[in-house]
């Protein structure tokens, strides 16, 4: 099928209308939340640039989908980055949701569990917990949401890319995503490039070999990790380049099907980067990528 791609100014018009009926809100985990502990923790949000979520206590999927007429039977469950510590909810989730039901494709944003000690027995282990969970909820639901579940990938931003790598790397049968996109993302626990922030809210001040190498995604691949789309900018500060570059080697040592977009500058955490002309088509770049899974 092919389609044709919404223009820019639409597409950002759609950013500002209200989505009547378009979006659903479910739990993860409607009865027992598992790895939690009690704990007097309270979810806080606020908005700054972005709607920022801190200490979640509710993990849940935020479900866009396109008309029926327009779906194509593919779904993106998105992570939003934020260091492991904050969600950057809007600028690297519900954005992209609504962005992608342009192109006919179910947007489902990932609220997940952040790794803080007060509130998850193994801290480390929440996140992909919730994001095995969201990828079950989504085959699960998708006759009714007129989605393929063949056709099911994951999408992530700096450590919410992390996480789609490690989705990516660490699944079973009925989560193992169909493709994935890693945005800026967060790699290697190891100390050479990682990014310490995300790797000492996830694993801790002291972690152990066997756990840096257990989250290194670039260890973890193999020949049946998803194909995977790309991006990363030269100057980024936070995250170094070095991260998607080891990535990339892993994938192309084990042949899987990769497509990378390089970009010299552009920093870290720009989003759609609609005030960098040469990096704002990167999001055009995904899309032709995704109309060919």
């Amino acid at each position: 099928m092919t389609l044709k791609p919404l223009s820019s100014a639409i597409l950002l018009l759609m950013f500002a209308l209200p989505m009547h009926g378009q979006n659903q809100i479910l739990p993860l985990w409607p009865d027992q939340v598992p790895n939690e502990r009690k704990s007097k923790l309270t979810e806080e949000s606020e908005i700054t640039d972005t709607k920022r979520i801190r200490q979640v206590r509710n993990p849940s999927i935020e479900v866009y989908l396109p008309t029926k007429s327009s779906a194509t039977g593919k779904a993106v469950l998105i992570c939003p980055g934020g260091g492991y510590g904050i969600l950057a909810y809007d600028k690297e989730g519900t954005d992209f949701a609504k962005w992608l039901n342009g192109y006919g494709i179910a947007g489902i944003v990932l609220k997940y569990r952040l790794p803080e000690d007060d509130s998850n027995i193994t801290p480390h282990l929440s996140p992909i917990m919730d994001a095995k969970q969201g990828m079950k909820l989504i085959r699960q639901n998708a006759t009714k949401w007129n989605i393929d579940t063949d056709q099911v990938g994951v999408m992530g931003f700096s450590a919410g890319g992390h996480l789609a790598a490690t989705l990516g790397t660490h699944y079973d049968e009925e989560t193992r995503p169909d493709f994935m996109a890693l945005i800026y993302p967060v790699i290697t626990m190891k100390t050479d490039y990682t990014h310490m922030g995300s790797r000492t809210n996830l694993l801790g001040e002291n972690p152990t070999p066997a756990l840096i190498a257990e989250y290194s995604s670039e260890l973890q691949v193999t020949a049946d990790t998803p194909p995977t789309f790309i991006v990363h900018s030269q100057n980024d500060e936070a995250v170094p380049i070095e991260n998607s570059l080891q990535m990339y080697k892993a994938l192309r040592t084990h042949q899987v099907p990769t497509e990378m977009h390089l970009y010299p500058s552009g920093g870290h955490g720009y989003g759609f980067a609609l005030n960098q002309p040469h990096l704002s088509s990167w999001s055009q770049r995904l899309a032709d990528w995704l109309m060919l899974r």
